[in-house]
Formats: C-alpha cells, structure tokens, sequence
C-alpha cells in the first residue's frame, strides 16, 4: 500500500478532510475509549507501550512530545523515563478533555500538558524535544510525509521518534486469526458499545490500508531519518518503527 491510500481511507462517507472526520469520530467515542481498546486488545497494547519507551531510555529525554496522544496513555507511560516536561497533542478536543481529568487524577498534570493541536502544523519550535512518540496515530494523518517532516523538525538532533502503529500478520494462523477479528469481531464489539459504528469499521480499513513495514520504513527514509529500525510485536499484529534526526 502506498501512503496515498490510506490517506484517502476516511471514517465517514460525507464530504470533508480526513483530519476532520478523524477528529469528529475520536470526540464521539471519547468517553467509551480507553475501556474499548483495553478490552479489545486484551490490554496487549499497555506491554507495546512499555517496549516502545524502553527503546527511547538510552536517549534519556527529559523533553517529549506525544503526538496524537489521545487520552494520555502513552504520555503516562512516558513518565517512567523521569521527564521534566511531557507535552501531547491531539485533534479531538474530546479525547483531550477525558485525559486532562486523567492526568489531574493521578497528579500527573504538572508535567504532562495535553492540548490541541495538529501533527502536520506542530506549534513548537525546531529542535525542541529530546524524544516524539506517536501511538496509533500516523494512520490517521492527513497527509502522512507532512506529519512525519514535522515531527523531524521539532525533534533535537540525535534524538528518535518512537512510532507505535497496528500491523499485519504474515505468516499462519496468525494472519487468518487477524482477519477474522479484525473484520468480524473487533466491528461488532465496536459497534455494540461504542455510540459511533463507523469508528471500529474505520479502524480495520486504516490499518489495511497503511503502507507498513518496508514501504513505511522507506518513508522514515525519504523523510530524512537516520539509523530506521523496526520491531515487529506479538506476531506482527503491531510494530514499533523507531528513528533518529
């Protein structure tokens, strides 16, 4: 898959940009969330989170930016690494405001900040943070180089990018188990709890759709990251792509 087919896979069928059709569907599934992809990932999705941050420890970043961070659960992961300043971005103002009273909860919010904000116009300057992670969040981007060259530039030269993303299974049963959950299951459960169906149709179609593995890594390439690597988990349902400036 090229990157420009899954920047034309969207949630809805109506007319309007990718990026704001994502946001639309992440504000109307926002309260049901963080219970949704727990229980339909058998909580898997905590263990990547802590294998990706355990990449970025050698680093030892005390700056980080978490891009598409949702809810916060992977800036909450990132506080064992011992930061001074964790700042998330996300679109959907509603998943923001369920991580806000997250952070205010566990008293995390005087070093995580959550706020608006768009991974292909990120507002902070060049060279600012010492780590970027993204989790689940570059299928979603609107025009994928864009947010990939904008994370770079606000990246601190030697530092890596952490990117956390769903993958394939290629080998058996594994790839015939994935297709049976992700197209059967995995939208009905959706569809059952979440106030949103489209929102657990769109998430097997995006991922389908993603160009990962070698053609991803051949975009970090293109982009202009240096020293690219890939760590394929749990059968290859997920992959952490990590790659420095």
């Amino acid at each position: 898959m090229t990157e420009n087919a899954a920047e034309k896979v969207k949630p809805y069928a109506e007319e309007g940009s990718k990026k704001e059709q994502v946001a639309q569907m992440f504000d109307n599934i926002s309260g049901r969330y963080d219970l949704l992809n727990h229980v339909l990932s058998l909580n898997i999705d905590k263990l990547w989170r802590k294998k990706a941050v355990k990449l970025l420890s050698p680093y030892k970043p005390t700056i980080i930016l978490d891009v598409a961070t949702g809810t916060g659960d992977f800036a909450v992961e990132l506080m064992s690494l011992k930061p001074s300043e964790i700042k998330g971005i996300d679109i959907s103002a509603g998943m923001l405001e369920v991580g806000k009273i997250k952070m205010r909860k566990r008293a995390l919010d005087k070093v995580i900040e959550l706020k608006l904000g768009d991974a292909e116009n990120i507002e902070f300057p060049d060279n600012h943070f010492e780590a970027v992670t993204v989790a689940f969040g570059v299928r979603n981007f609107e025009n994928l180089k864009a947010g990939l060259g904008e994370i770079k530039r606000v990246l601190k030269p030697g530092y890596a990018v952490a990117i956390l993303e769903f993958s394939k299974p290629r080998t058996f049963p594994m790839k015939q188990l994935y297709k049976i959950y992700f197209k059967a299951i995995l939208p009905n459960i959706g569809r059952l709890v979440s106030k949103d169906p489209r929102a657990y149709t769109y998430l097997p179609e995006s991922v389908s759709a993603f160009p990962e593995g070698k053609t991803f890594l051949s975009i970090l390439d293109e982009v202009g990251y240096k020293k690219i690597r890939e760590y394929r988990l749990t059968f290859g349902i997920a992959t952490i792509y990590l790659a420095e400036k």
